[in-house]
């Protein structure tokens, strides 16, 4: 595409100052750097999957309070962390992670190993025993 083609359609990043680098053609030819504020099919998907971010945590909501699931999957999928992520920040088996997203499990988890998910999610030891859903 040729920079004066580059899309400025409204986006996500329109209400900021950010710009996002794309690589244009300019008048002699050559590969280079153009800004671009978004352009209408970058923003749809985006859009979509919001929303199915955001359809995947009601869901898990709705799991946890049905007893199901523990408030652990709630601030993982809420700061778009997976097990594996998550994992890493607390420095506890991926096993054993799974095992802690069960509601069961979590009534009998230590202080101290919430502690470390509480502070992997940058909340208090209370926020993660009582959500706020």
């Amino acid at each position: 595409m040729k920079k004066e083609e580059v899309p400025q359609d409204e986006s996500c990043f329109s209400h900021t100052d950010m710009k996002e680098v794309v690589y244009a053609v300019d008048k002699d030819g050559k590969y280079g750097k153009a800004l671009s504020s978004g352009w209408e099919a970058k923003t749809i998907a985006l859009n979509e999957s919001l929303d199915l971010i955001e359809e995947q945590l009601q869901e898990t909501i709705q799991k946890i309070k049905e007893g199901e699931l523990s408030p652990i999957a709630f601030y993982m999928e809420s700061q778009r962390m997976d097990v594996v992520v998550l994992s890493g920040y607390v420095g506890i088996w991926q096993w054993k992670v799974k095992r802690h997203l069960k509601a069961k499990t979590f009534k009998k988890m230590s202080d101290k190993t919430l502690k470390k998910y509480a502070e992997a999610f940058e909340i208090s030891l209370e926020e993660l025993k009582n959500p706020k859903i």
